[in-house]
């Protein structure tokens, strides 16, 4: 995986007015079980690191920051490992790094958690209020995708790291409509519609979708950050 390089800035190094901050957010939960818990933190710093090194940018002119690592994960209450810092302590958190980071001219939320959706609306809000320059950019969805630790997420885990796939522990979670999996999920939690902690399907996962999702998803970032350079 690239190298995103901002563990070995100190602060000369940083451009004030010119640098833009990457702010990964990740998770830390059940993903059935065959996937690992950090499995959303792996995608997302893979995305972050691949998006980065196809932009030709001035030196130093992004700062990644630590991934946040546990976030908003409280639907996957009752499953073993899950920790969750819920909505509002994500919100707060995220919201005071931002304001923080009053020395960069932009901060960019990457978000590779959809559980984060509600905390991220409220974020965007509060920043918006304080006149603090940011984006939001989440994970987009593609025809075929599923929710969670399915096809897509277990395809992208071959692809990024097969040795921590328990291939022997595939299985087919719940499949169907997904706005209506998501409601269901929204009020009953994970463990109400996928006992298995898997919303799709994990046994049709191939590393060859894996990279090409993964491509989906680098190029999408790239066009975001690009467009941030040029305003």
């Amino acid at each position: 995986m690239p190298d995103m390089g901002s563990s070995f800035l100190s602060s000369s190094d940083i451009s004030e007015q010119r640098s833009i901050v990457l702010l990964p957010l990740g998770a830390w939960e059940q993903h059935g079980p065959h996937l690992p818990l950090d499995t959303d933190t792996v995608i997302i710093n893979a995305v972050v690191a691949h998006a980065l090194s196809g932009i030709d940018h001035p030196l130093n002119q992004f700062i990644v920051a630590p991934t946040i690592s546990i976030t908003a994960s409280d639907e996957h209450n009752g499953f073993p490992g899950t920790l969750s810092t819920g909505t509002q302590a994500l919100v707060d958190s995220v919201v005071a790094i931002c304001r923080s980071a009053s020395w960069a001219r932009h901060i960019c939320i990457v978000n590779g958690h959809g559980g984060n959706t509600d905390a991220l609306r409220q974020i965007s809000s509060a920043l918006d209020y304080e006149q603090i320059h940011h984006s939001i950019w989440s994970l987009p969805n593609y025809v075929g995708a599923d929710m969670h630790a399915g096809h897509t997420e277990t395809s992208l885990l071959l692809h990024l790291d097969p040795q921590r796939v328990h291939l022997d522990r595939l299985e087919v979670g719940t499949t169907g409509d997904s706005r209506e999996l998501i409601e269901a999920m929204r009020k009953d939690g994970v463990s109400a519609i996928a006992p298995n902690g898997i919303i799709g399907d994990a046994t049709t996962a191939t590393s060859e979708h894996g990279n090409a999702v993964l491509d989906l998803y680098r190029t999408s970032l790239q066009s975001h950050l690009t467009q941030l350079v040029s305003e």
